[in-house]
């Protein structure tokens, strides 16, 4: 089993060993690390955490580990119980607490769980500060509350619809156009949270809906990424009550997918690329995605004499460069869309917002939306390597291959040809690495995968 502390939290299968899996254990020294840091870092005498969680099985245990942890340290607890990621970034500041904890672990299955870490402004804390809760993590040099200091636990409902209510608020959602067109949606939540508030939003727009696997159980239908080959009852659906698409979330509702009309799927990457479309037609402005998400949201953005910016791959990276370059929107390919109007956090429920206003507005069937952006294809390999071999010099051989390309090398090695791509980032935690490669026909992105590993091993 699998226990991995990094920079933006710390991840793990339930059971097993202490420092080998997530255990109560790890989970406790895990919280007062982040209290810990917390403290600090603040000069308030009364710290405020808020905690939120997605629907899997282990989730109310792990959250009440981590709770108590920081109660012990004298911080405050807002407990959101179920709720989302993006809910509860959003309510860090509605809160005006001085950090959040999401206990999720996002996409992988049941049988892990994770601390997704937020500072004061309910982002994700950079390398540096997950670095040092780490290093605090594994010395056990804890200072804790004697008994008449001790932090507190408020329970606050009801934030799921004040995200709703943020979203429709949001100028470029046009809420009223959406209600007119009495769209059909079949809804996927993954048996987790977003089966609560997906459902919910449709109902404030008017939209009649079926709802599948949107029991908060924890016991994932299927796996819970949500790609084309986990969405088959989705799809089916869809064209089974003849509606006008489908809706699909992962666990902690910040990646987004939809099912075209046809049953076919719209795509993940192409969830930025629809929703920056319509962004940019209103308010003209930069774009961000992170090097291994498509090109088709370059392609986008230029069409509307704008500029794109890639950044390094990770959630964190994605929001500084848009900070950087004050762009109007940006996010990731894996259907995760960061739009700072609302926060700068990946927002399914932002995301859905944007592309029914753009659906409404174009009137067209989403297969038909599909067709009017440029056609690429991705694929993702990875190649095994000797614990011997130096990554490192492995990608700066390739970069000095490929110099008259055009080469970013930020974030592993990338290599822009002129149709295509291709990205490798080596694994921090085992000897792989990891191969990206997109072109606009399938044998083509096969062929530059197959090109690169050839070239690897020549090396």
């Amino acid at each position: 089993m699998t226990l991995i502390k990094s920079i933006s939290g710390i991840r793990g299968t339930i059971g097993g060993g202490v420092s080998e899996n997530l255990t109560p254990i790890d989970a406790v020294k895990f919280g007062c690390a982040y209290g810990v840091w917390l403290k600090k870092n603040s000069k308030k005498n009364k710290l405020k955490v808020v905690i939120g969680r997605d629907a899997r099985i282990s989730g109310e245990m792990i959250q009440n580990f981590v709770q108590n942890s920081l109660i012990s340290l004298g911080i405050d607890v807002c407990d959101l119980g179920l709720s989302t990621t993006p809910t509860v970034e959003l309510m860090v500041t509605e809160l005006n607490a001085d950090g959040g904890i999401i206990i999720t672990a996002s996409h992988n299955p049941s049988q892990w769980n994770a601390l997704k870490l937020l500072d004061s402004k309910g982002e994700f804390l950079d390398g540096i500060a997950g670095n040092e809760i780490v290093s605090i993590s594994e010395n056990d040099n804890y200072t804790f509350s004697d008994v008449y200091n001790l932090g507190t636990i408020k329970k606050v409902d009801n934030t799921m619809q004040i995200h709703i209510n943020s979203v429709l608020n949001l100028n470029l959602v046009n809420t009223e156009e959406i209600k007119k067109n009495k769209l059909k949606v079949v809804v996927d939540g993954v048996n987790s949270t977003g089966g609560i508030i997906v459902p919910l939003l449709l109902k404030q727009l008017n939209i009649e809906f079926e709802a599948i696997h949107c029991e908060p159980t924890g016991h994932f239908a299927h796996n819970p990424e949500p790609l084309k080959k986990n969405l088959l009852d989705l799809s089916r659906k869809v064209i089974e009550i003849g509606a006008d698409l489908g809706i699909a979330v992962d666990p902690d509702v910040d990646r987004l997918v939809f099912i075209c009309e046809n049953g076919e799927i719209f795509g993940e990457e192409n969830t930025l690329v629809a929703c920056s479309d319509y962004v940019l037609s209103k308010t003209p402005g930069f774009t961000v995605s992170n090097l291994s998400s498509t090109r088709a949201l370059r392609d986008v953005t230029e069409k509307y004499g704008q500029s794109y910016f890639a950044s390094a791959v990770g959630e964190v990276n994605v929001v500084n460069k848009m900070k950087e370059c004050n762009a109007v929107i940006g996010g990731e390919g894996n259907g995760g869309v960061i739009y700072p109007e609302s926060h700068y956090g990946r927002d399914a429920i932002v995301g859905i917002g944007l592309f029914l206003s753009l659906l409404v507005e174009k009137r067209m069937k989403v297969s038909e939306l599909l067709s009017t952006y440029p056609k690429y294809y991705m694929v993702k390999e990875k190649i095994n390597l000797s614990k011997e071999i130096n990554v490192d010099n492995i990608l700066k051989n390739l970069a000095s291959k490929y110099s008259d390309e055009n080469i970013n090398e930020i974030d592993g090695l990338k290599i822009d040809f002129k149709e295509s791509w291709v990205h490798l980032r080596k694994s921090n935690t085992e000897p792989i690495i990891r191969i990206y490669s997109e072109a606009m026909t399938e044998n083509e992105a096969n062929r530059l995968v197959d090109q690169i590993k050839n070239d690897i091993t020549e090396l």
